[in-house]
């Protein structure tokens, strides 16, 4: 379904963001994000930097190494164009990353790391969102390995809340009736 017709308005802003998944030869999982924002018309931060139209203002990069259970085994970050020239000060604590797992907690983790002035607000936008792209792209997160133990994704959206014909089907061990006394 389509969005409903917009009011007359002008174009200001571009932010495209893209995840691409890998699977490698060595067993371990590419996952890369980038982040790119332009504008379609010139655009300056005062007495610093000016773009032309459609030019980069922003061209962020991360590729994360996993392993088949999600946790970083190496980090790589590529800031190509920025708009302060102290923004790639946010590439190093990166790092601090590795050994994480993309799983409960991620996001707890990123702000215990890179939050605040520690990282960069726009290296955290990317790497909140590759978690689900390592999860659609790592083979086997959605099997059971464990029939006592829940896959990460039940009751983490509408689809997969654990009282849903679709976790009846697919997962009949961890389903729960919905509940007739209202609550």
């Amino acid at each position: 379904m389509a969005l409903p017709a917009a009011q007359p308005r002008r174009h200001a802003h571009t932010r495209q963001v893209t995840f691409t998944g890998y699977q490698r030869d060595d067993g371990l999982w590419d996952i890369e994000g980038v982040l790119r924002d332009t504008k379609p018309m010139p655009f300056e931060v005062p007495g610093e930097k000016s773009w032309l139209p459609n030019e980069p203002i922003h061209n962020l990069s991360i590729r994360l190494t996993v392993n088949a259970r999600l946790v970083i085994q190496d980090i790589q970050v590529s800031m190509d164009d920025v708009p302060h020239d102290e923004c790639p000060q946010a590439m190093p604590p990166m790092q601090k990353l590795i050994g994480a797992q993309l799983a409960s907690g991620w996001r707890k983790a990123i702000e215990e790391n890179l939050g605040k002035s520690q990282g960069c607000a726009h290296l955290r936008e990317l790497l909140f969102n590759m978690a689900t792209a390592a999860f659609q792209t790592v083979t086997g997160t959605f099997e059971v390995t464990n029939p006592e133990i829940p896959p990460p994704h039940l009751n983490r959206c509408v689809a997969w809340r654990l009282d849903t014909e679709l976790v009846s089907r697919r997962y009949p061990m961890f389903f729960k009736p919905p509940s007739t006394d209202g609550s």
